[in-house]
């Protein structure tokens, strides 16, 4: 599920980004409170991810807006496939537009290029796993996207696996000797060595 509190704060810091002390041309155009309805719509063919982190950019900038999905993670949307209805206070749903779009956008641009490899393996025995070469600070959602696209996360962090690399092997001057030993103190979790 995409709404615990480390989430909940990445997209409070994206609002905080892009809106600073406030959105001047909006609240300039529309200085009287009205209700106004908009629609996302697909700008492409892919793999939808992210629609509930749309919906919580959203919501955290009014929790009056009413957010309805028209379309669900993991769905191969077409262009111009309605994904999402929106009702509420222009300048809510005009100030966290861009953000939403921008998570949107990028978490199912990895969803959609993890499902084309996926596709492209289906014929062998493989998986394709992500790593951890991700952006900073959206390491949890893009890994989920590239749960919804079909494919498998590697590892999360440096905490969760021992992954012995040739840089490490390279600093150890390739003494297995210490991999041995590094291995033997894993206390049971998943080893591996490039």
């Amino acid at each position: 599920e995409l709404a615990d509190k480390e989430i909940l704060e990445m997209i409070r810091r994206a609002l905080d980004e892009d809106i600073g002390a406030g959105d001047i041309t909006t609240e300039a155009l529309f200085p009287k409170p009205k209700i106004i309805q908009a629609v996302i719509i697909a700008g492409g063919e892919g793999v939808l991810s992210g629609i509930s982190i749309a919906m919580a950019v959203f919501v955290m900038r009014d929790s009056k807006i009413k957010f309805m999905p028209l379309a669900a993670d993991g769905e191969w949307v077409g262009p111009e496939k309605q994904i999402a209805y929106i009702e509420g206070g222009p300048n809510a749903i005009l100030t966290a537009e861009r953000t939403a779009l921008n998570f949107l956008s990028h978490l199912s641009g990895i969803a959609t290029l993890t499902a084309r490899f996926v596709e492209a393996v289906k014929p062998h025995k493989v998986k394709i796993m992500d790593t951890r070469k991700t952006t900073p600070g959206l390491r949890i959602l893009e890994k989920y996207a590239v749960g919804v696209g079909g494919g498998a996360n590697h590892r999360l962090g440096l905490h969760d696996q021992i992954l012995i690399k040739d840089n490490h092997l390279a600093a150890l001057g390739y003494d297995w000797g210490a991999v041995a030993l590094a291995i033997e103190a894993s206390r049971r979790r998943k080893v591996k060595v490039e």
